[in-house]
């Protein structure tokens, strides 16, 4: 049976997005050759030294002075005799550069990439690799409370695991009984601090913004506990796809 116009253009959208979703850039990759089980060298971003289990990676113009920090990625190498095709699933945490690289990765998430522990070996024998990457779509955003935050006067937190191909840009902390929303003031990076937060379970507003200009709010499924507590982890519940 014939497709309709409507229908036509519904499939030739969907194979568009997936097409895009599933495309992969071309670079280079090395490792912190003295990083441990926790991650990178340095890992600039308060909160963030043992997320993704040490699964993580500097970047050079991916980190986006800090804009970039909490994104997460598939990076995977392209030597078949070493590498596997899921790769490695890694989060930005720092800013550095290497001859010719988006990535530093984790001495544990460069051997990652490979097939066997023989293999990981070869790979860190090298050194540097070429890779392929694209964000990560996979992972439910998480709130990562800042050590230094003070139920109820100071809330500070990190975003961890953002996809899609947008930054978000500004966030909003509502309260859940009244709806009044309070805009957050971003420190550094992926963190977003307030003084005097709302009171009662709150809901997050995440502002999306492309490089073409489109933006657009989501917000989260989950929300933040009325009793939240400094270095508490919270599971929004929602995926950026776009």
């Amino acid at each position: 049976m014939a497709l309709s116009l409507p229908s036509l253009l519904i499939l030739l959208t969907t194979l568009l997005l997936t097409t895009e979703a599933t495309t992969f850039i071309h670079s280079r990759a090395a490792y912190y050759p003295n990083s441990d089980e926790h991650g990178t060298d340095g890992n600039r971003m308060q909160g963030m030294s043992t997320i993704n289990g040490g699964d993580v990676s500097a970047a050079s113009d991916l980190y986006r002075n800090g804009v970039g920090c909490g994104d997460c990625y598939q990076v995977r190498c392209t030597n078949s005799h070493y590498c596997s095709d899921k790769g490695a699933t890694v989060v930005i945490t720092d800013q550095g550069s290497g001859p010719n690289t988006d990535f530093i990765l984790s001495r544990r998430a460069f051997g990652r990439m490979a097939q066997t522990k023989d293999a990981a070996a070869s790979l860190l024998a090298l050194g540097v690799v070429d890779i392929e990457y694209r964000r990560y779509p996979n992972k439910n955003i998480t709130i990562k409370i800042d050590e230094n935050s003070n139920y109820p006067y100071y809330l500070a937190f990190v975003l961890w695991y953002q996809q899609g191909d947008k930054d978000i840009t500004a966030v909003q902390l509502c309260e859940t009984q009244n709806f009044v929303c309070k805009l957050l003031d971003r420190s550094y990076g992926a963190v977003w601090t307030t003084t005097s937060p709302p009171s009662g379970p709150l809901s997050l507003r995440m502002l999306l913004s492309g490089e073409d200009g489109d933006e657009s709010w989501i917000v989260p499924v989950n929300n933040i506990p009325e009793n939240w507590k400094a270095g508490e982890t919270y599971d929004t519940g929602v995926q950026i796809d776009i």
